[in-house]
C-alpha cells in the first residue's frame, strides 16, 4: 500500500514539473538594444583600455547564455583589438548589460601608419571608435547570432 502512494507521489511530482517547465516560454530571441558606454577606462603607456555596454532585453520566462567572440575593435579606423568574453548568463523577464572591454596597445594606437588619424584626433580632441562582430545567445539548444556594428566619437582628454 505504500508502495503505491510513493509511486502516486511521484507520478504527481514529475506532472507538476513538467507542467511547470512546459509553461514556461521561450517565444522570442533577447533583443538587442544598442551599445553604449564607450569611454577610454584607462591609458598608460603600455596599454589603452576601452569599455562599452551591450544592451539587451530578454522577453522570456527562462534565462539563458550569451557569448561574445571576436568583436573588433577599431580606433579612428584601423583595426586595433578584438573583444571576446566569458560566457554570460540571461537573467528572464529583464533588460540587461554585457560588458565589452579590452586592452589596446598604447604602440599599435601610435604606430607611424596612423599618425594621420591620430593628428586628426588630437586637433578635434576626439577619436573615432568602432565595435563590430557577433554576439551568441544560448537556450536549450536554440541559438541567434545578433551582429553589432557600433561607432562613436569619443572626447579624448589631454
Amino acid at each position: 500500500m505504500n508502495s503505491k502512494k510513493s509511486v502516486m507521489k511521484k507520478l504527481i511530482m514529475l506532472s507538476t514539473i513538467i507542467v511547470t517547465f512546459l509553461s514556461c516560454s521561450v517565444n522570442e530571441k533577447p533583443v538587442f538594444l544598442k551599445v553604449e558606454n564607450i569611454e577610454v577606462v584607462e591609458s598608460t603607456s603600455e596599454y589603452v583600455t576601452l569599455s562599452a555596454d551591450a544592451f539587451f532585453l530578454n522577453p522570456n520566462d527562462i534565462g539563458g547564455e550569451l557569448q561574445s567572440k571576436g568583436i573588433k575593435v577599431f580606433v579612428n579606423d584601423v583595426e586595433m583589438a578584438t573583444v571576446s568574453s566569458e560566457a554570460f548568463d540571461v537573467p528572464a523577464k529583464k533588460e540587461f548589460s554585457i560588458p565589452l572591454k579590452t586592452n589596446i596597445p598604447s604602440e599599435k594606437i601610435f604606430n607611424t601608419n596612423n599618425i594621420g588619424g591620430l593628428l586628426n584626433s588630437l586637433l578635434s580632441k576626439k577619436i573615432k571608435v568602432q565595435y563590430t562582430g557577433d554576439i551568441k545567445y544560448k537556450v536549450l539548444g536554440f541559438s541567434h547570432i545578433y551582429t553589432v556594428d557600433k561607432t562613436e566619437y569619443i572626447k579624448v582628454k589631454l
